[in-house]
């Protein structure tokens, strides 16, 4: 019987999840624009921010439930990895039971975001952790993508603060890209220039 492969479920649900987020985001801007609410008032253009921040919330919350499974098992055994994930729930829970849900699942992208951000100094450092894929740069473009992705959703509970939203923003948009360019182009470049040099000397 073929073993599942609990990476590749995971992989699979993060791409549906950000392909609704992304047909959210598209579908409200094309009806803010059609909709000529940049014409309206204030009040009015936040209560639509509100509605579409009601609307995105649960997609974020399970983005963020495939990415406390994601990121914790690159440093965790599975039983530690289940503990923590357990830890990190209640955590919420009780956060959200004193300061309310916006606060626990930004204490807890809080935490995504430092545990992912360790990720990545390990992989550059050159630390062997357990990824799907194989190879430096695939692992360096791996954890680029997933802290860019936590710090997305980290930055949909910054928007009323512009200074931080627009530099958490660009900070995901520019690890998220250069993520994709190191696990696309990057090995292969590699592998050229150590044949060049090959060839040379």
């Amino acid at each position: 019987m073929r073993r599942i492969n609990y990476d590749f479920i995971l992989i699979l649900i993060t791409v549906v999840i950000l392909f609704l987020i992304s047909i959210l985001c598209i579908g409200g801007m094309f009806y803010f624009k059609w909709a000529e609410l940049q014409n309206v008032t204030p009040a009015i253009k936040m209560a639509f921010q509100e509605q579409m921040n009601t609307l995105l919330a649960p997609f974020l919350v399970a983005l963020l439930l495939t990415l406390g499974l994601c990121i914790p098992k690159r440093l965790f055994s599975p039983r530690r990895l289940y503990a923590f994930i357990i830890l990190l729930g209640l955590t919420g829970l009780g956060s959200a039971l004193v300061w309310g849900w916006r606060e626990a699942l930004l204490w807890m992208l809080v935490i995504s975001a430092a545990l992912q951000a360790m990720v990545l100094i390990l992989v550059v450092s050159g630390r062997r952790l357990k990824f799907l894929c194989e190879g430096y740069w695939n692992r360096l473009g791996s954890s680029l993508v997933h802290l860019g992705l936590v710090l997305f959703c980290l930055d949909f509970f910054l928007l009323s603060r512009w200074d931080m939203h627009l530099v958490i923003f660009w900070i995901s948009a520019i690890c998220i890209f250069i993520g994709m360019i190191v696990t696309f182009y990057a090995e292969g470049m590699m592998d050229k220039l150590r044949r060049r040099k090959e060839l040379i000397g």
